[in-house]
């Protein structure tokens, strides 16, 4: 994909995802070990939160391309039986016990849906450009509200969210952004569906601020770009991409290849996020958290 440069020569658009972009800003290493070294650097183990995540949204998926009188709370939990994922679990107990316990966020959280309630798109594919950028990227789930797209994006992790996650998320903008494009409707709302805690927390963005996720998103791709020039150039791989070591070292899948990570975190067990007892759980269901009361209608 190339557009002419200022000079008249052609620039190639730099092609990406809103998770590439997030890998960057994380760690410039990951970024490398993850998009640009060939062969990719062996990985760590699965993880069990990754299989949790996969294994609910596959069967809210699945739920909605069921006929319409077959679209029961029931049914989305036989779909979440039978397309359980059990990559990364300590044990077949541990797998058992976290199915359960996601089969009833996932009955609780369908029994608000409207059936006869189409989506404008599950797992739909959107893209937009700018001068610089070429992001494409999937959303979970694309709502029409009154003539206006909705982005909603499912969550299954452990900690609670809010309203500022969902203002702050660059991923659910560029979604916006791209979707709204794509389909040449107007798109400002965007949604975090956390089913472990059935809550919803929304937010509608202004032009303004989609611009300024978007430009956020350019700088970030200006940085990968002058990176991977730098490198081409002849710095070595730590001066070009250097390692960002915190306390996410520990659930880096590659942590075996980075000093500087397993020094800075301790190694995380594959399957400690979904090792949570029973009455740890938060509790809630069908709470919503929104900035502005238009922009809420709840799903779940």
């Amino acid at each position: 994909m190339q557009q002419l440069g200022f000079d008249g020569m052609p620039t190639r658009l730099f092609s990406c995802t809103p998770s590439r972009l997030a890998s960057y800003s994380d760690c410039p290493r990951r970024y490398r070990m993850t998009y640009l070294d060939r062969p990719t650097p062996p990985r760590g183990a699965p993880w069990a939160h990754n299989s949790l995540g996969a294994s609910v949204h596959n069967a809210l998926r699945a739920w909605w391309d069921l006929p319409r009188d077959r679209r029961t709370a029931a049914a989305a939990v036989g779909l979440l039986r039978s397309g359980w994922i059990t990559d990364g679990y300590r044990d077949r107990e541990q797998s058992e016990a976290t199915r359960v316990r996601a089969s009833r966020w996932v009955e609780e959280y369908v029994a608000e849906l409207d059936p006869d309630d189409e989506p404008i798109g599950l797992e739909r594919t959107v893209a937009t450009r700018t001068d610089t950028l070429a992001v494409s990227g999937r959303i979970d789930r694309l709502d029409d509200r009154d003539g206006e797209l909705v982005v909603v994006d499912y969550k299954t992790g452990r900690s609670e969210l809010s309203t500022d996650d969902t203002r702050g998320s660059q991923a659910l903008a560029l979604y916006a952004v791209a979707a709204g494009r794509t389909l040449r409707r107007p798109c400002h709302t965007v949604e975090l569906h956390h089913l472990p805690t059935g809550t919803v927390h929304a937010f509608t963005h202004t032009e303004e601020s989609l611009a300024r996720h978007l430009r956020r998103a350019e700088g970030t791709a200006a940085d990968i770009v002058a990176a991977t020039g730098r490198l081409a150039a002849g710095a070595t791989q730590d001066e070009a991409f250097p390692p960002a070591p915190s306390t996410r070292c520990g659930w880096c899948d590659f942590r075996r290849h980075c000093p500087e990570g397993r020094a800075a975190s301790a190694e995380k067990e594959p399957w400690v996020s979904v090792a949570v007892a029973e009455g740890q759980e938060p509790a809630g269901h069908a709470r919503t958290s929104s900035s502005t009361a238009s922009s809420a209608r709840t799903h779940g």
